[in-house]
């Protein structure tokens, strides 16, 4: 999607559900801009996730540890999903409180275009999902938001997916026999429609949870004991989602990092260099325009503006 009108939100949260079912694994790149989700879509990944820590240090200049609100996310996925055709996956961290809270919350974020979100088991307010010292809420209190969730979302559009996501990997009092069992509570009781494995060490852990858990199973890797899997070593362990969630925005901040202090040392020549470089790259320079809508702004003008009114050069 480049300018164009976006697919109806239910048709993208049914494709999002038919690449779950679907024999390949899901690529799922992840950032925290429209920008960034158009440019998956133009690259040809088939999803995008709107990443929780992205939009709190993009959006509010903060780490990830719920100071992003429910309006804050509502507002922004409604801009993401609406500027693409491929369907969204919406971080809500905690879903902003209790069972009742997650109720209203995913309501409003239903009605945001996004093909579906992701509650997390933390305790609030919330460390960072890759950060040591995390807590985590008793099982029976987790699985009853997920329920929430699913419930609430029955109301408007049973095609939304819920994803609940399992934080215990590192967390505080709590074994790796007790995350396989909340995996499978979160789909069998929670009735989630995929199941998240947050902040994986060994492939034993995946490939576990992923044999035990009777719906698709989500991965990011955050893991010094082992490098990470191959796409094809994530379908034999049995994973059907490999996240990627910060790869957009990461990519972003260490190019602008490197062209800023070039520029600073060098000036206008270090521009001109950036631009060199991009254009000789294997993939060519990204096209901002191609990626804000400029061709379809060109369209309307054409078509309804007088011609004293129109620009040239858009």
């Amino acid at each position: 999607m480049t300018g164009g009108p976006a697919a109806n939100a239910t048709v993208k949260r049914q494709r999002l559900r038919d690449l779950l079912a679907g024999p390949e694994l899901v690529v799922m790149p992840g950032g925290f801009s429209p920008v960034y989700a158009r440019m998956a879509e133009a690259i040809g990944f088939q999803t995008f996730f709107l990443a929780g820590s992205q939009m709190s240090g993009y959006l509010l200049g903060v780490p990830d540890t719920g100071v992003l609100g429910l309006r804050d996310i509502v507002d922004h996925a409604r801009h993401v999903a609406a500027g693409c055709n491929i369907p969204v996956l919406l971080d809500a961290d905690t879903g902003f409180g209790n069972a009742v809270n997650v109720h209203y919350a995913v309501q409003e974020i239903v009605h945001s275009g996004v093909a579906g979100l992701q509650i997390e088991d933390q305790e609030a307010p919330k460390k960072s999902g890759t950060s040591g010292a995390r807590r985590c809420l008793p099982l029976g209190e987790a699985v009853g938001k997920i329920r929430a969730a699913v419930a609430a979302r029955d109301e408007i559009d049973p095609s939304f997916v819920v994803t609940a996501r399992c934080d215990t990997i590192g967390a505080d009092g709590i074994t790796f026999a007790d995350t396989v069992d909340r995996c499978v509570a979160y789909a069998e009781e929670g009735k989630a429609d995929l199941v998240w494995l947050n902040a994986v060490e060994t492939r034993a852990q995946l490939a576990a949870v992923c044999k035990a858990t009777p719906a698709p199973v989500l991965c990011n890797w955050w893991s010094s004991v082992e490098p990470q899997p191959t796409f094809d070593e994530y379908q034999q362990l049995g994973c059907k989602v490999a996240l990627y969630p910060v790869i957009a925005a990461a990519g972003g901040l260490q190019g602008s990092w490197d062209l800023m202090n070039d520029f600073k040392l060098r000036g206008p020549a270090a521009m001109d260099d950036w631009r060199k470089r991009a254009a000789a790259g294997p993939f060519g320079a990204a096209n901002y325009q191609r990626f804000t809508g400029h061709a379809r702004v060109k369209k309307l003008e054409d078509a309804f503006l007088s011609p004293p009114a129109k620009r040239d050069g858009t």
